[in-house]
């Protein structure tokens, strides 16, 4: 008795070591310590402001005088959650021109395909028209002009020195022009979609420098503008006065609004169609301005000058720090946690300025056009789950309400497939409008996320009683469905997921997919959660449900191995299942504990994982899905080598986005939100490794389950 409570007091100063002490931390210097400091002209160091809703991303001069430069990295967006347009439909393209149907145990069922055969019009042009409308559009430039330069590139640029500070949210920028120098100061608004600056240079009163306000045709492209266009889109101004000018913006039959401020007096030339240049007045050698982007004529009254708004940025942004979660990796001897730590604090600087809106966010967020800048719901685990843990709990219950606005369209989806409930969309808009594809369409992962996040809010939320009111016919509509979705086979009393189904990890066949293992334990879970919200409700046991989850298959083992799904038996043995995500690590950490997985099986299917994977077909968020995973199994010290692996795609620029390619994904959000989510969940199951390197402390964090 006496050594086991000997060991008991050994034990506890560990305990309390790596889950916390009860000092609490010194958020000003962690945060700070993570300030962005860029000295050299890269088009992958594009810094961004933002409020969630709104960013603008600036070149090395802290606003968008470069975007040419910029195309090949990551482009110089101004982006909100409402800035969307939707070309004319002139041809009067239908989704029921592009339906597949597909035999699915014996009745048809019609899907929103993607037809690429350029041979096939109708339904090739049909296909690309709604993959491309409506889509994200950029709301126009602000950047510095030279007068008199030439060649206005970034070989003007001498002795570059800029800074983010993270703690008050700004981005400080200092240079030369000629051995002249510029000193630009640049805030976001935390409430209105404005962007406010203060230009400091003696080239101001020398009439060699001045602001440039361009505005761009809004395009589905990878960059979201064309500036080589000029007829097909109206810049007007339609009021003026000393201190404002208000320009009206259209395109189509999209119309936005741009309001700008310069106190004292405003001096604007337009020289062509959509450029206008802002001159300071004789003998200033400080420029400030305000610019306001909105959908609707805007109440002056909401201009702020940039004084205001550079107060109102620094209180917003030390109320986020100060407030929530927070990790100090500081006292870990492992010379990775440095790294881990510098991941941490810049990946949640970007996801609130770039997935906080109304919407869930798409994979670039504010910044550039992915998938025409449409959001994947199969990606809002990633997105949003880490706002509940790191207790910004509102950001994601915010972007639940999108659900609510698009649970007409879930529903005739669900109806015209012979389904009941909602059946939640993939890759889509603010509409909810499904997008053709040869995989969204089929893929079902994104189903159960709702009853994931309000089971998450709930065990979070004192007042349990109205989330469960308020959440309960959309908790039950996705049950609904997934009950509908899983097919009986009366011959080996079990229900079937599939086919048509492609699972998460997509480079398995719609045709012949049945029962993938992610999908099998994420439908138990989440009809599971739905069977208890009915019991804390006072209703009876859906018999559904419950027969579905008695009877559900089991997850497909061989040699001790998981499978990718049932029909996978080749599973470690063909390439194309040894790529794309390594989804089977998700059947424990992602998803809570369910009595469906074998640990010791799982901890099986980690090791093959690390040794014959293709790394290099892997995504972002891939390695905090294994972290979690591995360290849902004990293995702690593989969790941290997952988390920080040296990978194609588990790469994090200077300015702290998780680089996936150079052609299409230089940032990639789903990768830094799963990795604070995998993070807090380390930290919150106290999973780090207790080999004496990693002393984590925190607080603030909420569990996952």
């Amino acid at each position: 008795m006496k050594k086991s409570v000997f060991r008991l007091l050994l034990f506890l100063p560990l305990f309390q070591i790596s889950c916390g002490p009860k000092r609490n931390i010194d958020r000003f210097s962690l945060v700070n310590r993570h300030n962005i400091e860029i000295t050299s002209v890269d088009s992958l160091n594009s810094l961004s402001l933002g409020n969630g809703k709104f960013a603008f991303t600036v070149d090395i001069t802290g606003l968008q005088t470069f975007p040419d430069f910029h195309e090949k990295g990551i482009p110089l967006g101004t982006m909100a959650d409402w800035a969307w347009h939707s070309a004319v439909n002139k041809e009067g393209y239908s989704l029921e021109q592009v339906y597949r149907s597909w035999n699915v145990h014996g009745r048809f069922i019609n899907y929103v395909h993607r037809y690429s055969d350029r041979r096939d019009t109708i339904r090739y042009r049909a296909s690309e028209w709604f993959r491309e409308n409506p889509h994200k559009k950029h709301l126009g430039f602000i950047g510095l002009d030279f007068p008199g330069k030439t060649n206005c590139d970034k070989k003007l640029i001498e002795n570059p020195v800029q800074e983010l500070n993270l703690w008050k949210g700004k981005i400080e920028s200092s240079f030369s022009i000629d051995d002249k120098p510029v000193r630009v100061t640049t805030v976001c608004h935390p409430d209105y979609d404005m962007v406010a600056s203060a230009v400091r240079s003696p080239l101001l009163s020398e009439k060699k420098l001045r602001l440039k306000i361009r505005f761009p045709l809004g395009i589905p492209g990878q960059t979201a503008y064309d500036l080589t266009r000029p007829d097909e889109h109206t810049t007007e101004i339609i009021k003026q006065t000393d201190t404002t000018v208000l320009f009206r913006r259209q395109q189509d039959e999209d119309v936005y609004y741009v309001l700008l401020y310069k106190p004292g007096s405003l001096l604007v030339k337009g020289e062509e169609k959509h450029l206008f240049f802002i001159e300071s007045m004789p003998g200033d050698t400080l420029l400030k301005f305000s610019c306001l982007f909105t959908k609707e004529i805007p109440d002056e009254k909401n201009i702020k000058g940039f004084d205001q708004t550079e107060s109102a940025t620094a209180e917003f942004w030390k109320d986020f720090w100060s407030t929530g979660g927070a990790i100090d990796f500081s006292e870990c001897t492992d010379p990775r946690a440095s790294e881990l730590e510098r991941r941490v604090i810049l990946s949640r600087y970007l996801t609130r300025i770039q997935c906080a809106g109304d919407n869930p966010p798409a994979e670039t967020g504010l910044t550039y056009n992915t998938w025409y800048g449409k959001f994947h719901l199969e990606m809002h685990w990633w997105h949003g789950i880490h706002f509940a843990i790191w207790q910004k709990e509102q950001i994601l219950e915010n972007q639940m309400q999108y659900y609510r606005r698009i649970y007409n369209k879930a529903l005739a989806t669900a109806s015209y497939q012979g389904y009941d409930g909602v059946r939640w969309p993939k890759m889509t808009d603010p509409q909810g409008n499904e997008s053709p594809s040869n995989v969204g369409p089929y893929l079902i992962w994104q189903q159960p996320h709702f009853i994931y996040f309000a089971e998450l809010l709930y065990k979070n939320n004192r007042d349990k009683k109205s989330l469960l009111d308020k959440y309960r016919d959309l908790v039950f509509a996705t049950a609904d469905f997934m009950a509908s979705y899983a097919w009986f086979d009366s011959t080996g009393n079990r229900y079937i997921l599939g086919p048509a189904l492609i699972s998460a990890q997509e480079s398995l066949r719609p045709e012949t997919t049945i029962n993938p293992s992610f999908e099998l334990v994420y439908w138990y879970h989440g009809l599971k959660t739905a069977q208890e919200w009915r019991r804390r409700l006072g209703m009876k046991p859906d018999p559904r449900y419950a027969d579905i989850l008695e009877k559900l298959s089991p997850l497909p083992v061989k040699d001790a191995l998981y499978l990718c799904s049932e029909d996978t038996w080749d599973t470690w043995e063909s390439p194309r299942y040894m790529s794309d995500h390594p989804i089977i690590a998700g059947i424990s950490g992602m998803i809570p504990e369910t009595g469906q997985v074998d640990k010791k099986i799982l901890g099986n299917s980690l090791e093959k994982i690390k040794s014959v994977w293709n790394w290099e077909t892997c995504w972002g968020w891939d390695f905090p899905l294994l972290a979690m995973s591995a360290a849902s199994v004990g293995k702690s010290e593989q969790a941290v080598d997952f988390l920080l692996m040296d990978a194609p795609k588990n790469r994090y620029l200077t300015n702290g986005h998780n680089f996936q390619d150079a052609t299409r994904l230089m940032i990639y959000l789903p990768g830094n939100g799963g990795m604070l989510t995998a993070v807090a969940y380390m930290c919150t199951t106290n999973t780090f490794p207790k080999n004496g390197k990693w002393t984590v402390r925190w607080e603030g964090l909420n569990k996952m389950d």
